[in-house]
């Protein structure tokens, strides 16, 4: 995003935020807001179990306030000056640095669950976030992902980041200046940085898919093939891959990073089938286990020969699900149903949305465990100072010299979110 871009903020909801100890216990805040978060030189390195160690009460609070913009084209709407308080601590030693992030957050729902619709006959997912009718009602709230994410700058190679961090490779939807110094039209909220050498790395928690797995998802930003691509077709060019991936030369936008495979990461429960085997092709759950009440994910070794998930061969037009030794009727049941009301309650036998399954290689640099207190979340994460890694994807502590960074945090939402740009980590020596 460029300097001469100016973001307006529309506040719609004030959230008056709470601080969770180790015991759940609500106190007042105590720390003054500022940019800086000193990192608290340790020899004792703490627990990275989602419960606060003694050993944190060495480290300096920083508060922030992550507040969700008005990017334009209305992905937003609705969320607009939402803000979602937050606390930061950070401690390193001669190995690894460590954070602990705590925020408030009044709820922790199952993500995009499958549900039966008895009116279509069809199986569908609840969105990810909120919907609204013509007149700005709520028709129905979001149960997308609870996230917590970090940005980095790579050795320095994104000059933009020093004074805009999160917003030096966010493009938003507004208009901007292009490389060759045009106003051009956006069409995306992709991520891409400004130049071919410039990189930034991006921490992205999905707290109900990758903490099964005790992980955070480590990945990148670069640049998404540069003017060919970004220009030309109105900024859609997407500079976010995962750790590990280096992305085709020439670049284009028909190039999609997923991840399908077992042993790399979460993947969504979901298949096409049509409708008794000749009909028209429907999206349904991939597998299910039977009967099974307040699921909120598989796990991938749920899925495997001899686990207790059982794959979906067949839907009728009634809404039936064949598998391996049986079938599962829906109709009529209201616990395989949505509810109608702008709530967030489904049915307790609505399907989980995703396989959980872990990170590898380079995606799995980063160690995070979280407590859901009923109130809000205590994420604990911690990485090695300098990774191995040799494809400039990861930003480098070891040197121990101040480092600009933005926090980004969702609540049930997959993209709407709140943003805290201009932060810098210090070391204390």
């Amino acid at each position: 995003m460029k300097t001469t871009f100016v973001l307006s903020f529309f506040i719609a909801v004030t959230v008056f935020f709470v601080y969770c100890t180790k015991n759940a216990q609500i106190v007042a805040p105590t720390t003054t807001s500022t940019n800086e978060l000193l990192s608290y030189k340790t020899s004792v390195a703490p627990t990275i179990d989602g419960v606060i160690d003694g050993i944190w009460d060495n480290a300096t609070k920083l508060s922030i306030t992550p507040t969700v913009p008005d990017p334009g084209n209305g992905l937003f709407a609705g969320y607009q000056g939402i803000q979602y308080p937050a606390t930061l601590r950070s401690m390193y030693d001669g190995t690894s640095i460590y954070f602990l992030a705590e925020w408030a957050d009044a709820s922790n729902y199952q993500v995009q669950p499958w549900y039966f619709n008895p009116t279509t006959k069809l199986w569908a997912q609840r969105g990810n976030g909120r919907t609204y009718d013509v007149n700005g009602n709520l028709i129905k709230e979001g149960m997308g992902s609870d996230q917590l994410a970090m940005l980095w700058n790579i050795a320095g190679s994104t000059p933009k980041f020093v004074t805009q961090t999160c917003y030096a490779s966010c493009h938003l939807f507004t208009p901007y200046r292009n490389y060759a110094g045009v106003m051009v039209a956006n069409k995306s909220a992709n991520h891409y940085t400004n130049g071919a050498n410039e990189k930034i790395d991006m921490w992205w928690c999905h707290l109900n898919k990758d903490l099964p797995q005790g992980q955070m998802d480590d990945q990148y930003q670069d640049w998404a093939g540069g003017p060919s691509v970004t220009d030309t077709v109105g900024g859609s060019g997407n500079g976010r891959h995962a750790d590990d991936l280096v992305p085709p030369s020439p670049f284009t936008t028909s190039y999609v990073n997923t991840n399908t495979n077992l042993s790399n990461g979460a993947f969504n429960n979901s298949q096409s089938l049509k409708l008794d085997g000749t009909g028209a092709a429907v999206t349904v759950p991939k597998w299910i286990v039977p009967d099974a009440v307040g699921a909120k994910y598989y796990l991938a070794t749920d899925t495997l020969p001899g686990g207790k998930a059982l794959k979906v061969t067949g839907v009728s037009s009634t809404g039936v699900l064949t598998y391996a030794g049986g079938t599962l009727d829906p109709t009529g049941k209201t616990e395989y149903t949505d509810d109608a009301t702008t709530g967030v309650a489904v049915g307790s036998k609505c399907i989980p949305s995703f396989i959980s399954a872990p990170l590898t290689m380079g995606r799995s640099d980063i160690s995070a465990q979280a407590t859901y207190t009923g109130s809000g979340w205590i994420l604990e994460f911690k990485r090695l100072l300098k990774t191995p890694d040799v494809l400039k994807q990861d930003i480098d502590f070891s040197s121990l010299v101040d480092q600009p960074f933005g926090v980004a945090i969702f609540n049930t939402s997959n993209y709407q979110h709140g943003i805290q740009p201009n932060l810098l980590l210090k070391f204390q020596k």
